[in-house]
């Protein structure tokens, strides 16, 4: 199946998960085109200064893939920096969050593993 850009359902959320501001998603696939495997696969952008506030994934797992930006990651509470081409995968219980400590936009794809 092909799912082009413009068929792709696109829209504003803001504080997700107790963080802060207004963040854009384009949803790439959804859990019925991934055959139930997903829940979520977004292209997310964050502006300067606003994040995704911690959260935990049991049963599920999710991934983080930074697409440009700067971004400060929390891993069961540790702090991390990311960049363009790092890697996040959060799942078994463990906690995480993001936010944009750069002057331009946080972009990132976002999956949710059922």
């Amino acid at each position: 199946m092909i799912y082009k850009v413009s068929d792709q359902k696109s829209e504003t959320r803001s504080d997700v998960r107790g963080g802060s501001g207004a963040l854009g998603f384009l949803h790439l696939l959804d859990g019925t085109q991934t055959y139930g495997k997903t829940r979520l696969m977004a292209r997310i952008t964050l502006p300067a200064g606003t994040s995704i506030g911690e959260h935990p994934h049991a049963p599920d797992a999710e991934s983080y893939i930074i697409l440009s930006g700067e971004a400060e990651v929390t891993d069961n509470g540790v702090p991390v920096r990311l960049s363009a081409g790092d890697v996040m995968f959060t799942g078994n219980g463990d906690t995480h969050s993001i936010r944009n400590v750069g002057a331009q936009d946080l972009v990132l794809y976002a999956t949710i593993f059922n």
